[in-house]
């Protein structure tokens, strides 16, 4: 299945310009299937329908796990890693994880779960996230896995709005020197969670901890009662696999929902061609669970193509920002994945936490969730792969469900801030403001898809309108991203960043309406507006406009009162960095903020402010002015 040199790379180019549905036909074939599809693919982008495989059974879990039983089953499938170093990391096989998803599945079972349930995963990255997220699986429950760095609103919010019937979370979770209090979180979100029948705990911090009675229950008690034989479910290609929570422009978070086979084909295809991943490679990517990449990535990627999979409790700096690199080392790791943020944080601490460590067993390096720039991709080349292992720079979205443009590991040629070329089987384009395809070279635009592949996600969970306006109504016939394109001469694609309101700020899509909501909540907040700005280390910063009912006498207190606020609301990652108080926004005649403007000014750009005519009061922009230069 892997591509292993330019001259299949092209062949495989060819034989999906031939025919896409025999393309991935081909794919397909290599899976455990209960029954085979009726149909391979059938599409309508105006209506956003798009099924493959119809028809087909199959099991997820069964291609993860069953599978390689026979052939890799004492090979290791998880090594996790804890946050302390001094505490032992744990080896999982295949075998192991296989009982373990079995045990787990038959806990759900016991408690009324069937296929179809939605499930919500509240969980540090611990191996039993793994094990939850598979059980889930196996039984057809649908899961939803909630970053843990979410606030008790967020997580009530995304708990009601798939009307979840569990929810499984931790006493705790390590995270470098703090403790997340995720029960006691966990405790404030099902007090406003009347779809919850139960919640399982597991022990992890040992913290103090209010459990339910008849409600919460022990991970470790329930497992005790369980078998460790539980034959997989048999869902339909198109049956939902999980719903993953992604930040609206707009209103409230999107449930993002995919299916099991699509999604399947690709997170396989594309782990084993964008990484050119070996057996026996030691695999690593340092993004959390609670995100696409840690789905796509660390759980389903690597173990349907047998690899082992590395999990990291911590973070990259503590004890110290050498850690990643002694994780290397120690654990003879081949592939790093991680986010650009972490790589500009890390050059910053110097050198001299890198050059202590043998980083000589990588072979290819990705980077993920924003853009790279030139200083951090050269520093990444040269300090950690030793100037000879190519980087993989990867576009991709929670709605694409895996890697869509990227060169693949020493096959074609990597190019600092260039994700490259779309992968065979992905048809891109970059359009102009009216939706036309600017099929020239050294050009700019907006970056869409033209045609379906398998991971493409299916609907916003609840609200399929929803998901044509966003992402089928503004280029009718083509799925648009919401990402500006630059093309160059050579055809390469460079993403140039979102064109809607949703910041990418360390890798994390954050929706500037939910953190603008959470400011308003302020007694002295009448309206505010969230723009992204140049960050040395995050790559954006959030840059917040705030007009108060009375002017602040102190605004270092109301910028402090604000961040409580949203950490409350969204959760620290969404936390303001720059604060301006401002009488008036940049509106149109319609009443739409300008953001465009407030990003110029925000990044210092005060000359190039493009048409302001259009205002209702363009006096306003230069009061902003004023007020900025301060």
């Amino acid at each position: 299945m892997r591509i292993k040199n330019l001259t299949e790379y092209n062949k495989e180019k060819e034989k999906f310009k031939i025919s896409p549905e025999k393309f991935w036909a081909e794919k397909a074939d290599t899976f455990t299937w209960h029954k085979k599809w009726d149909e391979i693919l059938n599409w309508d982008f105006h209506k956003a329908n798009i099924n493959w495989f119809s028809g087909g059974k199959l099991n997820i879990t069964e291609n993860c796990l069953d599978r390689h039983l026979s052939s890799i089953g004492d090979q290791t499938a998880i090594k996790w890693i804890a946050n302390d170093p001094n505490e032992k990391n744990i080896d999982i096989t295949y075998i192991e994880l296989h009982q373990k998803v079995c045990q787990f599945s038959n806990v759900l079972k016991s408690k009324g779960i069937k296929k179809g349930d939605r499930i919500c995963l509240y969980m540090p990255m611990v191996p039993e996230l793994a094990v939850a997220v598979l059980a889930c699986a196996r039984i057809g429950a649908i899961h939803s896995v909630v970053f843990a760095g979410f606030s008790a609103k967020s997580l009530s919010d995304r708990i009601n709005d798939a009307s979840c019937k569990a929810l499984i979370t931790a006493d705790g979770g390590f995270r470098g020197s703090k403790i997340t209090p995720l029960k006691e979180i966990a405790n404030e979100a099902l007090a406003n969670s009347p779809s919850i029948d139960f919640c399982i705990v597991l022990k992890r911090t040992n913290s103090k901890i209010e459990m339910v009675k008849n409600r919460d229950f022990w991970w470790d008690e329930e497992i005790k009662k369980s078998s460790t034989n539980c034959p997989a479910e048999s869902m339909d290609a198109e049956d939902k696999l999980f719903i993953l929570y992604t930040s609206g422009s707009t209103g409230k978070p999107k449930g993002i929902v995919h299916s099991t086979a699509g999604y399947m084909i690709y997170a396989q295809y594309s782990f084993e061609n964008v990484f050119q991943y070996n057996e026996g490679d030691i695999y690593w990517c340092t993004a959390d669970i609670g995100w696409i990449t840690g789905h796509s990535y660390i759980i389903y990627g690597p173990l349907l193509s047998g690899a082992t999979t590395v999990m990291f409790e911590g973070v990259p700096t503590y004890p110290d920002a050498g850690r990643f690199w002694e994780i290397v080392e120690k654990n003879n790791i081949n592939i790093f994945y991680t986010a650009p943020t972490a790589i500009r944080s890390l050059e910053a601490m110097g050198n001299d936490y890198v050059r202590k460590y043998n980083l000589n067993s990588l072979k290819v390096l990705g980077t993920v969730g924003e853009p790279i720039n030139e200083d951090a991709w050269n520093w990444y080349f040269k300090e950690i792969g030793g100037n000879t292992a190519p980087i993989v720079d990867t576009w991709w979205q929670t709605e694409t469900g895996g890697i869509m443009i990227s060169n693949l590991a020493g096959i074609n040629k990597a190019k600092a801030t260039f994700a490259t070329l779309p992968l065979p089987g992905i048809e891109a384009c970059v359009v102009d403001e009216n939706g036309e395809e600017m099929k020239k070279n050294n050009i700019e635009g907006k970056l869409c898809i033209k045609f379906p592949w398998p991971s493409i996600a299916r609907t916003i969970y609840g609200d399929h309108q929803r998901f044509i306006n966003t992402y089928f109504s503004a280029f009718p016939g083509k799925y648009f991203s919401g990402d500006g394109c630059y093309k160059n001469k050579d055809g390469l694609f460079r993403i140039t960043g979102r064109v809607d309101d949703v910041l990418i700020v360390s890798g994390h899509n954050l929706g500037t309406a939910e953190i603008e909501s959470a400011i308003d909540e302020h007694e002295n907040v009448c309206e505010s507006a969230i723009v992204g700005y140049p960050h040395q280390i995050k790559g954006n910063g959030v840059f917040a406009y705030v007009i108060c009912h009375h002017k602040p006498k102190d605004e270092k207190t109301i910028n402090t009162e604000i961040n409580n606020l949203i950490t409350r609301h969204v959760g620290p990652i969404a936390k303001v960095d720059k604060f301006l108080y401002v009488e008036g926004l940049p509106k149109t005649r319609s009443g739409k903020i300008m953001r465009r403007i407030l990003r110029k000014i925000a990044s210092k750009e005060y000359s190039n402010l493009g048409d302001t005519s259009t205002l209702l009061d363009p006096n306003v922009v230069e009061n902003i002015i004023l007020e900025s230069k301060k």
